[in-house]
């Protein structure tokens, strides 16, 4: 059994229109105060659609530093 390695969101790579918006809506709902939770609930569908199409959850998440 292959072990692919992990996928991260890069703004270099080539992204469907639909992954790029997710990821902005996800990069700008990290700094909304207002109406909390329902900015949470977008999140949370955001990183449950990463995970089952794109199979990582943290894709849309800061990459870790050691991974170039």
């Amino acid at each position: 059994m292959a072990v692919q390695p992990i996928k991260w969101f890069e703004e270099s790579d080539d992204h469907s229109d639909f992954v790029k918006a997710l990821a902005e809506v996800r990069r700008l709902g990290t700094r909304e105060g207002w109406c909390y939770h329902h900015v949470q609930a977008i999140m949370l569908s955001i990183d449950q659609y990463a995970e089952s199409a794109l199979g990582n959850r943290e894709y849309f998440w800061n990459k870790p530093h050691g991974m170039r």
